[in-house]
């Protein structure tokens, strides 16, 4: 089977397996998706969505996280873990926003990309998410993992996997392919201890038990 094939065969098992992909981050706006997702690095959706009410309540737009203290941020964000380069990133996203962006996220890779802790993986999820806006896929450990798994990409370089995946998939669904991998990998392709013998798409993963014995 092709990596055409394979990619499109994929796409449709975990679309009706999660027939509503998005973020398990909780976020009502691009701000907010954003700080979301900076602390999400390195750090459990789970645990970012404690921490980010008190964060917001806060610090709810931009201008008030400019004007902020690092070590009343630092202090807010200490479980999400590496706190102080997080606290300085975002204050000093927050100011670039206010001073150069009027106050808004903006709304272009190139924009995105030239804040302070934002790579091309988040700004492809503020992008998809929050102005419908198909540029790339965000790669994260999950779509890293299950992209070598099922041998769509060779590479561990996340900009090589980004544009590996990009040949393969249509660009409408380059927004879902992040959470849908992303939740395929929480679920079932693990890091340690995979469920291969639960695994929906095992007859396309090379590395599967089923698959092996049977080749």
């Amino acid at each position: 089977m092709d990596k055409k094939t394979k990619a499109r065969e994929l796409l449709n098992i975990l679309k009706k397996k999660y027939p509503n992909p998005r973020t398990q981050l909780l976020w009502k706006n691009p701000w907010e998706l954003l700080v979301a997702t900076i602390l999400a690095a390195q750090c459990t959706d789970v645990r970012v969505n404690q921490v980010t009410p008190t964060f917001f309540k806060r610090w709810p737009d931009p201008l008030s996280l400019s004007r902020a203290k690092q070590e009343e941020v630092e202090e807010v964000i200490y479980s999400t873990g590496f706190y102080k380069n997080k606290a300085k990133n975002l204050i000093a996203t927050a100011k670039k926003i206010v001073e150069e962006f009027h106050g808004e996220v903006p709304s272009s890779m190139e924009k995105l990309i030239s804040l302070p802790g934002v790579a091309r993986k988040t700004a492809n999820i503020i992008l998809s998410n929050c102005f419908s806006k198909n540029e790339g896929i965000a790669v994260d450990t999950h779509v890293k993992r299950i992209s070598r798994r099922l041998g769509l990409t060779t590479s561990n370089d996340p900009l090589k996997i980004e544009k590996d995946l990009m040949e393969l998939f249509p660009q409408r669904e380059w927004g879902d392919v992040n959470h849908l991998l992303v939740w395929f990998g929480r679920d079932v392709c693990r890091s340690r201890n995979p469920r291969c013998l639960q695994c929906e798409i095992a007859s396309l993963c090379p590395n599967s038990p089923s698959t092996t014995m049977t080749s």
